[in-house]
């Protein structure tokens, strides 16, 4: 009969050999597994998966076939893929900064070439600007030049000082001429100016320059009517 002490000896011996045992069949971990996740992980957070698309899915596919070993235990063969799958994240790695780097060379060039644009339609714009106000300068000038002219066209003429007698003119006539006082009772005022060179107001010769009043006074012109009235000429 085994005594308690032996069979939980002999139990001892056989767990440990069959922990041997276990273990020695157990297939070994692999070397690249962990490393490259973190890499693909690390290209994936960066935004190798939108920016290089095809670099990164040819990493992916190298773990994936690495994991599809694992699980067939395939360790060795597995490990190949998983270091593949390291090497395609490390040049994916620098593949996404020479990419990230163009792309900001890129933007930098843009935003240069924008603020050129900006500043070329600036200069454009302030151009036909100030070629708008030389325009409207240039007709505004026109346009007075005409209103000038034009005053100065209507701006009537100045009246006459003197008058040269025309053959068969009178006094009365002369007095009524627009450029004297377009007035025929107003003779009397001639015959006054010009006393020294008329005697009698109603013979006056064709060559005789006569003076014309001016600044006549509201007294003045209603003495000449009132004489003209007491004197007319027939």
């Amino acid at each position: 009969m085994i005594t308690g002490g032996r069979m939980g000896r002999r139990l001892a011996i056989v767990t440990g050999l069959l922990v041997a045992v276990v273990t020695g069949c157990a297939p070994a971990a692999p070397q690249w597994r962990e490393e490259a996740r973190m890499a693909l992980d690390k290209a994936r957070r960066e935004g190798a998966d939108t920016m290089l698309p095809s670099e990164f899915h040819s990493a992916e596919d190298a773990l994936l076939q690495g994991e599809a070993l694992l699980h067939q235990e395939d360790v060795e063969r597995a490990d190949e893929f998983f270091r593949l799958a390291l090497m395609k994240g490390e040049v994916l790695e620098t593949d996404l900064a020479t990419e990230k780097q163009r792309l900001s060379e890129e933007a930098r060039l843009k935003a240069e070439e924008e603020q050129r644009e900006q500043a070329r339609l600036k200069a454009l714009q302030e151009e036909v600007q100030r070629r708008q106000a030389e325009e409207k300068e240039r007709l505004a000038l026109i346009q007075a030049e005409k209103e000038r002219r034009k005053k100065e066209r209507e701006r009537p003429l100045p009246l006459p000082n003197y008058h040269t007698v025309k053959h068969g003119e009178t006094l009365p006539l002369i007095a009524a001429l627009p450029d004297v006082y377009n007035d025929s009772g107003l003779w009397p005022l001639l015959y006054r100016a010009n006393r020294d060179q008329i005697r009698d107001p109603k013979r006056i010769w064709p060559g005789q320059v006569l003076r014309i009043p001016r600044n006549l006074s509201r007294e003045d012109i209603a003495e000449a009517r009132r004489y003209g009235q007491e004197k007319p000429l027939r």
